[in-house]
């Protein structure tokens, strides 16, 4: 079966750090971008971050920049999400998905929206005293 699984939410206190996984299972993330995505209750679903395929290229949203760092280790199949300095405002499901593979030449870029080819489930994120 092809999978994505986030893991790593929790409940945390402002100030804190958190980091989450996104691991592949049944196919490899080599060659796909990845996104992190996020749902706060009542809100739309936004863009956070992305990786290049290569991991050499990043981009990030501007409510997070500085404080999130997006990374991959494609030898574990796996993506993170580092996130530090939380606030109250970064409660939400947070999802990764695996955008659509690019050609060699593009493989240092990544995009945060499009559509993607596959999705997690989510991990719910709580920031909170």
């Amino acid at each position: 079966q092809l999978q994505l699984v986030e893991s790593g939410g929790g409940l945390v206190q402002p100030g804190g750090s958190l980091r989450l996984s996104c691991a592949a299972s049944g196919f490899t993330l080599d060659n796909y971008p990845i996104n992190w995505f996020r749902q706060a209750p009542g809100k739309e679903r936004e863009g956070v971050s992305c990786i290049s395929s290569s991991g050499v290229g990043t981009n990030y949203a501007n409510s997070v920049k500085g404080r999130f760092t997006i990374s991959r280790d494609n030898a574990k199949n796996t993506a993170y999400l580092q996130m530090d300095s939380l606030n109250v405002e970064d409660t939400a499901v947070y999802y990764c998905a695996a955008a659509p593979p690019l050609p060699r030449a593009l493989q240092h870029l990544c995009v945060m929206s499009g559509g993607m080819h596959y999705w997690g489930k989510g991990t719910l994120v709580t920031v909170s005293v």
